[in-house]
């Protein structure tokens, strides 16, 4: 693969969109982070209860302040939302807690050139880039993994990966509707963009450990998504999608 150059003019147009609720611990050192690659970061606060959105705006990032805790989907399009209103063609997501390296981000959208994608995921399970995941999760992880390279015509190692770029459409039709349920933004969002004609594309990336705190998706949470997601996507075989999109141009419309 030949890598794209990310060049200071192409930085400009990419968002890193932060959801983030109760990491006040974390956020600053992860906005500190793609602020030194040379990225804009949007912080969502997503209800939090703590300070994250006070140093988040410390930190120097644009924040928006949720007054309930929408979950990480509804965060994310308030994110995309944001990022098309204010002409940004590309976002990343990337998650608070330090997990998803920035330095790394280039590596997505270079694979989003390469591979003429909409969406890239940064993958923890390719060749060579192990990640220590338990065995329950990593049984659950196998099977949407399964259920999206299906969805997406594509072969997918981890569907549940929160660091992504999105692009071109994809990004206009996230923005108007994007799943919302406890984790949909990962297996669902996949099979929306794989049925609206988008191409998905993978790339290995390393993950780290939190900063600090404890993630809430433990074991429990994975399996019951499992049955979730599979239940919710043979609805969504029912119903066109990828049709409705967010424009700069009409945003007071979408948002009527």
């Amino acid at each position: 693969m030949t890598h794209q150059p990310i060049t200071r003019d192409t930085r400009s147009d990419v968002l890193v969109v932060i959801p983030a609720f109760n990491e006040e611990a974390n956020v600053p050192f992860v906005i500190g982070e793609v602020k030194r690659e040379g990225y804009d970061a949007l912080v969502v606060d997503d209800g939090s209860t703590d300070r994250t959105g006070e140093v988040a705006e410390l930190a120097g990032a644009v924040v928006l302040h949720l007054p309930v805790n929408l979950g990480v989907g509804g965060a994310l399009r308030c994110g995309f939302r944001f990022a098309v209103v204010n002409g940004y063609p590309t976002v990343v997501q990337c998650d608070a807690d330090g997990q998803h390296d920035p330095g790394e981000i280039s590596l997505l959208l270079a694979t989003m050139v390469d591979r003429h994608a909409d969406l890239v995921i940064g993958s923890r399970f390719t060749a060579g880039r192990p990640h220590d995941v338990g065995l329950g999760r990593r049984l659950a992880m196998g099977r949407l993994a399964r259920t999206a390279s299906r969805e997406t015509g594509t072969r997918i190692t981890d569907a549940t990966s929160g660091f992504r770029a999105i692009g071109g459409k994809l990004l206009g039709s996230f923005a108007a509707s994007y799943p919302t349920e406890y984790l949909s933004d990962t297996v669902e969002a996949l099979a929306r963009a794989g049925r609206g004609g988008h191409t998905v594309a993978e790339v290995g990336v390393r993950m780290r450990p939190r900063f600090s705190g404890v993630s809430s998706a433990g074991t429990l949470n994975s399996m019951w998504y499992v049955l979730r997601v599979m239940a919710a996507l043979r609805v969504q075989s029912y119903h066109r999608t990828g049709r409705r999109a967010v424009e700069h141009t009409h945003w007071e419309s979408e948002s009527a």
